[in-house]
Parts: C-alpha cells; structure tokens; sequence
C-alpha cells in the first residue's frame, strides 16, 4: 500500500505532459510485489502511453521476485525433441517427433495450489465456470455414498466420471467436502479460462504445450518420463498415479489416493516438481493432432480449435487406461470444462535486461 501511494503521490506532482517516472526513486532495493493491473486499474483514466514503461518495469519486478522467492525457476532456452516416434497413444497426436526451439522462459516451479488460489478469490471476488455452472465431474471413487445417491447420470464412454452438484474448487467432491487439509494439493475444478485469470492476475500467462513440454523433460532427450525411462528407479515413486487395477482399486502404493501435495516427489532437472502426475495441467495451444515434422521456433498450436491442450496426466492415471504421465503424452478439454483431476501452473516470457 505505501509503494502504491507513492506512486499516487508522485503522479500527482508530475505535469501529465511532461510526466517521467523513475520507478527506482519509490523502491529501496528490496524486492517489489505489485500487479501492474492494481495500478493501471487505479490510473486508467491517464495517460497509458505515458504509463507503459512504468507497467513493463513492474511486470519485470515480478518475476525477479517470483524467481529469487523460489516460486518461478528461470528455464534456459534450448533445442529438443518434442513428440515422439513411438507414440502410445495414436490418435492422440503424440508425434511425429520433431526439433523445437525454445527461448528462455520462466515456468512455476509448482502446480497452483489451493492456498494459491484462494488468494486470488479473496483478491479478486473471482468465480469459477464450476461454481457458475453449478456441478462438475468428480471421479466417482473419491465421492461420499450420500453424493452419489443423489446421482442418476454419468459419461457413457466413462461410467466412473460423475456430474456433481456444488462440486467446485473449494469443495472438490462436493458440497461435504472441503480443501481446509489440503490447502498445498493443486487446486482442481478449474477451466482453461479459470487458469487465465489466474495467470493473468498474477502478471503470467500460461505456458505453450512446447514450452510445457520442454520444462516436463528438464533437459533429458527422448526420456518416457522426466527423470528417465524406468517408472519407478529402484523402486521409488517419482509421481502421484495410479496403482492397482483401475478404477475399481487404487491401492496407493505412492502414499496418496488422490491429489498430493504440489512439492510431493522429487523434483525433474529444471526442479520442477509433480509435471507428471497428480493433476493435469491446461496449456495455452489449441488441440490438434498432426503437426509439421520440420524444425519449429516457439511453437504456440493452431490459430483457432474447439479444445485447449493439456500435459501430464493425474494421479487418476494408469498404463491400462491412461498411459499419459509421459512427457510426449497430451490430451484435451473445452475451455469451459473442469473436472477433480485437472488443475494448472502458470509460465512467464523471461524479462529483458534491466
């Protein structure tokens, strides 16, 4: 509030048209953490031209500070192999492979937590799609008996996923089930559209599938997973998936039945931690499912599509069913659609010098 109000200050002293703003003069070195949109919200009747530098330095004060909190980790650009030649999944569109070239980029270095979230509700007064909606689909195995008394419907092609009423972000199995223990899982029930004004909020954006693939392999080339080919390295559980026959049994061999924590497991070579696993997590590219083999330059998907690409897969994944915890793995959703699997992490364009 006090940087605000200097900033207030000093507009106020400045002639509009001869106005300079030195954003340095208001800090004291120590890290800043404002969102551009609280001060263009508060300016907006000014001169933005003027006010542009002033929201560009902001913005890259931001993710300094999200850098030096350990909240982001600064992803070095490089050249890799996106997709694969050997896909698991056919009409997923998981190749051919191809050669990507990325730049530098920052990418959270966990999923968007519950905490995470309910600070940006209580910021912003937001709403989610599920909670405007009114239901959203829960997987039925983590639902009460007394939820699914109350219901007579369910997806043909997957029996196990039901329409809950009142199912939301704040009550992930319904309206007798709350986050208040699990307020470091991933926040779930959010849509594409959800996790954009999260990141948008937070002064990020969402990362491109190539860019979210690109962080999910942590410099390792053509690896299954993003710590190596072997899904268990002596015997260790690197992600939250499913064990045990699916859906029928889950026996949680990994420590969880549903979500973990997001700082659960070890993290990959970026030190990025749960990319597989856990929850799924929206990109900002269109779905399609051919792609150009020739090598490609910050790839972004389709100009236009009817669903959004996600990565990564949830702990409701398993090889008989869901064989997608794999870095070349993806799937899709509308825009609109949330469910109890899938969450978000938030990507950020490195910031130019000083």
């Amino acid at each position: 509030m006090y940087f605000l109000n200097s900033i207030r200050n000093e507009w106020e002293r400045a002639q509009i048209s001869q106005f300079e703003f030195n954003i340095t003069s208001l800090c004291t070195g120590s890290p800043l953490k404002i969102l551009p949109e609280e001060l263009e919200l508060w300016l907006w009747s000014k001169d933005m031209q003027k006010l542009k530098p002033v929201t560009q330095e902001l913005k890259r004060r931001n993710l300094l500070w999200d850098a030096a909190a350990g909240t982001m980790v600064a992803i070095p650009g490089g050249v890799f192999t996106m997709g694969t030649h050997e896909p698991k999944i056919q009409q997923d569109g998981e190749g051919p492979a191809r050669r990507v070239h990325v730049d530098s980029f920052y990418m959270d270095q966990y999923e968007v937590s519950n905490q995470d979230f309910e600070t940006f509700v209580n910021s912003t007064g937001y709403i989610t799609e599920a909670e405007k909606f009114g239901d959203s689909f829960v997987f039925e195995g983590m639902l009460s008996e007394g939820v699914k008394a109350d219901i007579h419907q369910a997806v043909a092609a997957a029996p196990w996923w039901l329409p809950v009423k009142g199912a939301s972000w704040r009550h992930p199995e319904g309206p007798d089930s709350s986050i208040s223990s699990r307020m470091d899982h991933p926040v779930l029930h959010v849509s594409w559209n959800d996790a954009l004004a999260f990141c948008t909020w937070a002064g990020k954006r969402l990362p491109t599938e190539a860019e979210w693939e690109y962080s999910c392999r942590g410099g390792l080339e053509n690896r299954l997973f993003p710590w190596g080919n072997k899904l268990q390295p002596k015997g260790q559980h690197y992600a939250n998936i499913w064990q045990g026959e699916f859906p029928t049994n889950n026996t949680a061999e990994d420590g969880y039945k549903g979500t973990a924590p997001v700082s659960a497991f070890p993290p990959n070579g970026f030190g990025l931690y749960n990319m597989v696993g856990n929850a799924w997590e929206w990109t900002s590219d269109w779905w399609a499912v051919h792609h150009s083999p020739q090598d490609l330059h910050n790839p972004t998907g389709p100009a236009s599509g009817t669903d959004r690409v996600k990565k990564g897969g949830s702990y409701m994944c398993h090889k008989s069913y869901c064989y997608r915890y794999r870095c070349a793995a993806r799937s899709q959703n509308t825009p609109d659609s949330s469910a109890s699997n899938l969450g978000f992490r938030c990507a950020a364009t490195a910031p130019g010098p000083h």
